[in-house]
């Protein structure tokens, strides 16, 4: 099945940058380094790899316009997110050390909109999306009740703290294997009766 490797690949890209995360914090800063750049390229590859599993998962739900909807919001957020981790690899790379960083960061969210789009509220649209196409499919018994309550949860962790990222990560990986098991089969089927 040709999406089998996103549905595994993107959260482990994601539990891949909670761990360079913490690691980059044991010196007791965070940025820049290779740990820091490192950690924010796995998070942007797996925002990519998030495109074509919001396209699978409004496959299975039949191109429904909720769906449909939900994966408008979702790339929104996808785009909000992608600027906002590629920000931080490039204030990582201009920067001589942590210090350093902080009058880049102060520059980029002095522009108007882009604390609200790319820091707050932007990203915030990516993570809703996610949680609403994964309860849609629960709902039609397409997966377990306990896939939406797994992604839910792996969304909230990390803003019960950071560092429980590469937690949230696994969590996210255990409840899309069955998306992975289902993924194209189902989107067809359910299309087919849409």
């Amino acid at each position: 099945m040709k999406y089998r490797a996103v549905f595994v690949a993107a959260p482990l890209l994601v539990t891949a940058y909670g761990a360079l995360r913490i690691v980059d914090g044991l010196d007791g800063s965070r940025g820049p380094g290779p740990a820091w750049t490192a950690g924010h390229l796995a998070f942007l590859a797996a925002l990519v790899l998030f495109v074509p599993i919001f396209w699978e998962m409004r496959r299975m739900l039949g191109r429904s316009a909720p769906a449909t909807a939900a994966v408008a919001v979702g790339l929104a957020g996808i785009g909000c997110a992608f600027a906002q981790f590629s920000i931080d690899v490039v204030v990582g790379f201009m920067a001589a050390d942590h210090d350093a960083m902080t009058p880049l960061f102060e520059q980029v969210k002095s522009v108007p909109g882009v604390s609200v789009a790319v820091y707050t509220a932007g990203p915030i649209l990516f993570y809703l999306a996610l949680a609403a196409l994964v309860a849609a499919l629960a709902v039609r018994r397409q997966v377990a009740a306990w896939v939406p309550v797994a992604v839910l949860l792996s969304v909230l962790l990390p803003l019960a703290s950071l560092d429980l990222m590469p937690l949230g990560g696994l969590l996210m990986f255990a409840a899309f294997l069955p998306l992975a098991r289902q993924g194209s089969s189902t989107g067809r089927h359910a299309s087919v009766h849409a």
